[in-house]
């Protein structure tokens, strides 16, 4: 399998990313104190990475479409390593919420530019590598969490995410150099007619002043390619579901339903993260030999049944069993949807279903919590199944159209 310059320096960002993201998290508890905020305070302030990211992301596809990926990629990584050390200076539920502004804007913008940045080289390349620019994100959250946890009692909070900001101003100029002066991957852009070129023999033809047939066609294509964009964002947003719902509830459920120590539901969460990371790292490998949408359907298809498992056994192991067939399931559905979404619609179709995907993230932990206190956390669990299976099911509706 080849490494270009190129792919490795992107899979880089994706790392930067996810690590920055996971340093941010681990320190949430200690910026809760310090601005003396309630669960409901706390809660609406971390509405604003979500807000900042969701109201960035369109605007960043277009920016994509202007400049370039790979340029915004780079100015969205340094906007997110400079403002990761920002929390930890707030003094204030308001202060707070301003600065995850700033936050969720880079990580929004990172996330579309990256995936955008991708979608061009998977492209060049004629290979399904985007699973393994996403393992490198998962790679990096899996690092940032552990590296976090482990320095929470030796580092203050501000120390903590001023070196993580350091390091990832320090990740993205060195990357960003490689990344921007490699050759530049063709911009994925369907729907968008080739410009004539000035030397065309007949350029100043009368026949050169109608639409080609492949303009033509290009452009009666614009509605069919929206509306598949949307189904990938929709898949995108089933498998973010769960994985919002997952990170959120996860501890408490086998801690409160399946009486797990608190040590034991923490490795349940590190098995199912690891899970996913090393699904993700294979996914290139079973999107060749089965195809991508037999790898995204099978891979709903196993979550769903983990999930079930998970949500409904009655014991530890199981329950651990069931954790870790939802990570392998759900490694490559949301990398697998993006590139697609990317393949058919260009940056702005990544920005589409990225924020389709993000809002699946935001809108999981709210909906497990309030049908939780309807009918109990398992069975509130279980909609993260149906999500899934809904998630196998629309890949072979997009494939059809």
């Amino acid at each position: 399998m080849s490494w270009s310059a190129a792919r490795l320096a992107l899979t880089a960002f994706f790392a930067v990313d996810g690590f920055l993201f996971a340093a941010w998290v681990v320190r949430i508890p200690d910026i809760r104190s310090q601005v003396s905020a309630s669960h409901s305070a706390l809660g609406l302030a971390l509405l604003s990475v979500s807000a900042g990211a969701v109201a960035t992301m369109p605007l960043v596809g277009r920016l994509c479409l202007r400049y370039g990926s790979r340029p915004v990629t780079v100015g969205s990584l340094a906007l997110l390593a400079l403002a990761v050390p920002l929390p930890a200076h707030a003094h204030s539920v308001a202060a707070l919420g301003g600065v995850l502004l700033l936050f969720g804007a880079g990580y929004g913008g990172a996330n579309v530019a990256m995936n955008s940045a991708a979608v061009d080289l998977v492209a060049q390349l004629r290979r399904p590598v985007m699973p393994s620019f996403h393992a490198g994100y998962s790679l990096g959250g899996l690092v940032g969490a552990g590296v976090g946890g482990l320095l929470a009692g030796t580092l203050t909070t501000a120390w903590a995410l001023g070196l993580s900001g350091l390091l990832g101003l320090a990740v993205t100029v060195g990357a960003g150099v490689v990344l921007l002066r490699g050759p530049a991957a063709p911009v994925v852009a369907p729907g968008r007619p080739a410009a004539p070129s000035a030397t065309s023999s007949d350029a100043t033809s009368p026949a050169s002043n109608a639409p080609s047939s492949a303009a033509r066609t290009a452009a009666a294509r614009v509605p069919h390619a929206r509306l598949l964009v949307l189904l990938l964002g929709l898949t995108a947003l089933c498998c973010a579901y769960g994985e919002g719902a997952i990170a959120d509830w996860t501890t408490l459920h086998l801690t409160d339903d399946v009486h797990a120590s608190a040590g034991t539901a923490a490795a349940a969460y590190a098995a199912y993260a690891f899970a996913m990371t090393s699904g993700r790292v294979g996914g290139t490998w079973l999107s060749i030999r089965l195809g991508q949408t037999r790898v995204m359907v099978f891979g709903g298809l196993t979550a769903a049944a983990g999930m079930l498992l998970a949500a409904l056994a009655p014991s530890v192991p199981l329950a651990l069993t069931g954790f870790v067939l939802v990570g392998l399931g759900l490694a490559n559905i949301f990398p697998l949807a993006i590139a697609r979404a990317g393949a058919t619609g260009g940056p702005q179709g990544v920005a589409l279903a990225s924020t389709l995907g993000y809002g699946g993230m935001l809108i999981g932990p709210p909906v497990i919590g309030f049908l939780a206190d309807a009918v109990g956390l398992p069975l509130a669990l279980t909609t993260v199944a149906f999500a899934a299976v809904l998630a196998a099911l629309l890949p072979l509706t997009a494939r059809s159209r």
